[in-house]
């Protein structure tokens, strides 16, 4: 008796059905530098029009993590690739990097093409809010290894930056100022924690509505942070996913500097409020886990503070001053 792949746990014809259906998302994604189609071996993606002298290319990759147990928990996939791209392009424009195209990696146990339809629909929304074109992708059916309805995702983006442009935080120098922009919750970090601290059950997440907060997606900062550095002097610039404040704000800082940051220069929110009371954690390891409010860190001359937070805010970002640059290492946390 013969036994097809179909017999083994991969449906071949479910795979052309699920790349049909997210068709329509990838093309909303794609502009005039987009070189092919989907179907070939490999993404094109022409820069010859970029106006660079000397075109540096930045890239960048990441996931989602666990957060995806809760997109399972309430069958919800429709954002989550919000999240992966978010993660990534985030990453790249930190460097002042514009990002150009996205790439992403889809493996489940057992391929559903409407599910994997909605997971794309996030990827290409996320895209097109950062202003890049979904150039390809790989969807790989691995029976046997997922649980039945679970899968997980990844992706990386590359940008484009003028070599003469790069942000690398060289510049800061004691005294700067650091302002911080509102992150949208959680974002995709800390959810082992989070799993912890509210559930993971549908039951559980059901309460309060908590689970479609956490589910809230990842805040993309693209087209605000390309609009300030075209106008302002940005000396560097933090994401601040895993590892919070403590991990990645002094990750721009050069050798001899450091920072300091008042925890009540900022509303925190409701969520972060909670999150807090709940897991009865000291803000040491709360701003060490969790962004805990602020999405993205950016280092200026304190002479342009005001500017760019007037800016930031005109843009739809809250915008704060909450801490600046000192003499020495790390990050110390003022009440």
């Amino acid at each position: 008796m013969a036994i097809d792949y179909k017999d083994a746990g991969v449906d071949v014809e479910a795979g052309y059905k699920a790349v049909e259906l997210m068709k329509k998302h990838v093309k909303r994604t794609y502009n005039g530098n987009v070189m092919g189609d989907l179907g070939s071996f490999g993404g094109f993606y022409s820069i010859a029009d970029d106006k660079s002298k000397e075109p540096v290319l930045v890239a960048g990759t990441d996931g989602v993590g666990t957060k995806l147990k809760l997109a399972f928990a309430l069958d919800k996939h429709d954002t989550i690739g919000i999240d992966c791209v978010a993660m990534c392009v985030n990453d790249i424009v930190c460097q002042g990097a514009r990002p150009l195209f996205f790439l992403d990696y889809l493996a489940t146990g057992k391929l559903e093409p409407k599910q994997a339809e909605q997971i794309v629909k996030g990827i290409a929304d996320g895209c097109v809010e950062s202003g890049c074109a979904l150039i390809g992708g790989e969807t790989a059916e691995m029976p046997g290894f997922y649980e039945a309805g679970e899968y997980d995702l990844a992706g990386f983006a590359v940008g484009i930056v003028d070599k003469s442009k790069v942000i690398n935080g060289s510049k800061i120098k004691a005294g700067d100022a650091l302002i911080g922009l509102a992150s949208s919750g959680v974002h995709s970090n800390g959810f082992s924690l989070i799993r912890k601290i509210f559930g993971e059950t549908k039951e559980e997440l059901a309460k309060d509505n908590i689970g479609e907060t956490l589910l809230t997606p990842t805040r993309l900062y693209v087209k605000t942070i390309m609009s300030l550095i075209a106008k302002f002097d940005i000396k560097g610039i933090a994401h601040i996913t895993g590892g919070g404040f403590i991990e990645n704000i002094p990750r721009i800082f050069p050798k001899g500097i450091g920072g300091e940051v008042s925890l009540s220069s900022y509303p925190k929110g409701n969520l972060f409020e909670l999150i807090t009371q709940k897991s009865e954690l000291s803000n040491q390891k709360l701003y060490n886990t969790f962004n805990m409010g602020i999405g993205m860190v950016l280092c200026i001359d304190p002479k342009d503070a005001d500017k760019v937070i007037a800016a930031a805010n005109a843009l739809g970002e809250k915008a704060y001053l909450i801490g600046k640059t000192v003499k020495g290492e790390g990050l110390k946390l003022n009440s």
